[in-house]
């Protein structure tokens, strides 16, 4: 079994075509080691740590963050070409606000302790990408997650509270520390970093490599 960590954050764009990438290169492995498997475990990132809790103007931000709305637009384009590859539909203009992930990675931290949580981060990226939810507004959260099969008043209890804010931070910041300044990353077995949405090509290289070193 490979351990693969994601380190990714629900308001990145690329980290959802990182998430289908790494499934196609798992299915490509599988080609080549019918027993291959892997657990994952989704690690925390903040890609805009300076968000207001209750989230602000998503457009206006990347508007003054990349230079206008021409250049938004072209950065859009592209991330839909490569997400049109494996069947995601983007659809940024249902975006309204820029979200605080804190309460979204407090989520995926506890829903892992439970168990795989791979069903869960995808409908958040749904939810962020393709819905225009707030993925920063705990009801929001509690929706999703239920609709995922977790019980709400376990998940109200939780989200309400502080609990793991602090243990989620520090390991944000364990990230940062290990020299990852990109998302998605991929942590193979605790050592093999690779950084970006890279070619599934890439990704299976990786891991039959990591296999190959045992």
């Amino acid at each position: 079994m490979i351990k693969i960590d994601i380190v990714a954050d629900i308001v990145c764009p690329w980290c959802f075509i990182g998430k289908r990438r790494l499934e196609t290169a798992i299915a490509m492995v599988r080609r080549n080691v019918p027993e291959f498997s892997y657990e994952t475990r989704w690690r925390p990132f903040f890609l805009n740590p300076d968000t207001p809790p209750e989230g602000e103007p998503y457009l206006p931000f990347l508007e003054q963050k990349f230079g206008g709305r021409a250049p938004v637009e072209a950065l859009f384009e592209r991330v839909r070409a490569a997400g049109r590859a494996y069947d995601i539909d983007y659809a940024f203009e249902r975006i309204e606000l820029r979200a605080n992930t804190l309460q979204a990675h407090r989520l995926l931290y506890w829903a892992q302790q439970r168990g795989n949580a791979d069903a869960l981060i995808e409908r958040l990226f749904v939810a962020q990408f393709q819905r225009g939810e707030h993925v920063g507004d705990r009801v929001t959260l509690i929706k999703i997650a239920v609709d995922c099969g977790y019980p709400a008043n376990e998940l109200e209890a939780y989200l309400y509270s502080d609990e793991d804010s602090d243990t989620v931070s520090e390991d944000a910041q364990r990230i940062r520390a290990m020299g990852i300044r990109m998302v998605p990353s991929f942590i193979l077995d605790g050592e093999q970093i690779i950084v970006g949405a890279e070619d599934p090509t890439v990704l299976a290289t990786a891991m039959l490599q990591s296999l190959d070193a045992r």
